[in-house]
């Protein structure tokens, strides 16, 4: 999915904590990421991402930093648009007028991180920003979008590095539902015939969804019936197979299996800024 909305969504969702408790993970998640990044070579593979290198997803995350923090420090009506790093170059000429150099790249990379949380500190707690997921407030969304983001992606470092991964069960949950109640919704090309229920329960945290996917989209729903296929298991691996960085193998299914496939087929969220 390439995200091109326009609309300011402002929603409140369940499981939201303050913006101070998202900032603090994107601070925390940030220099996990930064150490798995620092502790080997860059051309090592990122297999949840093919083609990708470990230098590759550095660039990626510390240009996503910029984007996002131009977005709440600089806000306007409508999504920055970026092609190229370059472009965030009016807003962090510091940070974004090049490249670094390999050698240089996670310094660089943490560089992007404190000037994110350095944004998101200061910025007003009713900051008028565009938004495109659901959010008490445009602060809380960007503070959670990009704690999630950061940390699927310090899973894919720390796997590239053979590091054990996981998440504490309350943030899983939450960026769980990140992905479920916020991003899922806006799917539209979603690959079945028929309508297609799959329930997901967090077992560690007693949360559940249910995921309707339809010719017509997907909607998500905090409470229902029956369903095609459901998923059990600990929010962390719930989390890490919906965002198909495994196997699903460790949950629980029951029901029809194809469930998920339609899921993993449909479910493809592509930078796009």
């Amino acid at each position: 999915m390439t995200i091109t909305t326009t609309e300011n969504t402002r929603r409140s969702t369940l499981l939201a904590r303050s913006p101070s408790a998202y900032i603090a993970s994107v601070m925390s998640e940030g220099q996990r990421f930064a150490g798995a990044a620092d502790s080997g070579g860059l051309d090592v593979p990122i297999a949840a991402c093919p083609g990708w290198n470990m230098r590759d997803l550095v660039r990626h995350l510390g240009e996503i930093h910029l984007w996002a923090a131009a977005n709440v420090a600089f806000p306007t009506p409508r999504w920055l648009h970026v092609t190229d790093l370059t472009d965030l170059a009016r807003y962090w000429p510091e940070l974004a007028s090049r490249w670094p150099s390999d050698g240089d790249l996670v310094t660089w990379y943490r560089a992007t991180l404190a000037n994110l949380v350095d944004v998101l500190r200061s910025a007003p707690a009713q900051v008028e920003a565009f938004t495109f997921l659901p959010a008490s407030t445009p602060l809380t969304m960007w503070a959670r979008r990009q704690a999630s983001e950061i940390a699927v992606h310090r899973f894919d470092a720390e796997h590239a590095r053979g590091v054990d991964s996981s998440f504490e069960p309350t943030f899983a949950a939450d960026m769980l539902d990140e992905l479920l109640s916020g991003f899922a919704p806006l799917y539209q090309d979603v690959r079945t015939d028929v309508a297609r229920v799959l329930r997901i329960v967090a077992t560690d945290k007693d949360e559940q969804w249910w995921l309707t996917m339809s010719p017509s989209g997907m909607t998500t729903a905090r409470h229902g019936a029956d369903a095609d296929l459901t998923l059990a298991g600990t929010a962390a691996d719930l989390y890490l197979t919906m965002w198909n960085r495994t196997s699903g193998t460790n949950l629980d299914l029951g029901g029809d299996a194809g469930v998920l496939e339609v899921w993993r087929n449909s479910c493809q969220v592509v930078w796009s800024g």
